[in-house]
């Protein structure tokens, strides 16, 4: 599956975004989703995750209670709401897909996650 993230910008501390993330070649379906981000000179990271039916979310927790994970799989997209943005919150945000099983253990896992996208870039003034 090609994923194709979208919807980052510029916005101040505080501010709002939905990331989007829209899949071609085969349905999202049958994929859980997350998302990670990479902040610069800093490894890449678990942000959150939703299961292929959109049942299930897991959080990281320095998201937890700002971010939401969801999906439209009619729409073969996968959304990040942010809300009360942080400058700690500027990054490229990627979005992937697996179709391994839901597993809390290792949904954060970059190696869990056989597709990405190319990456949207946030960032967040103070």
């Amino acid at each position: 599956v090609q994923l194709q993230a979208s919807g980052g910008g510029l916005v101040q501390a505080g501010g709002s975004l939905r990331l989007s993330c829209a899949a071609s070649g085969r349905t999202l379906s049958t994929y859980n989703m997350g998302w990670f981000r990479q902040a610069p000179g800093k490894e890449r990271e678990f942000v959150a995750a939703i299961s292929w039916g959109g049942g299930s979310t897991y959080y990281a927790d320095s998201v937890k209670g700002r971010f939401t994970i969801s999906r439209d799989n009619a729409k073969n997209t996968v959304y990040l709401q942010m809300v009360s943005l942080k400058p700690e919150d500027t990054a490229v945000y990627y979005c992937a897909a697996t179709r391994a099983g839901w597993n809390l253990l290792v949904v954060g896992r970059l190696s869990e996650y056989e597709s990405w996208g190319q990456g949207t870039l946030v960032t967040v003034s103070s």
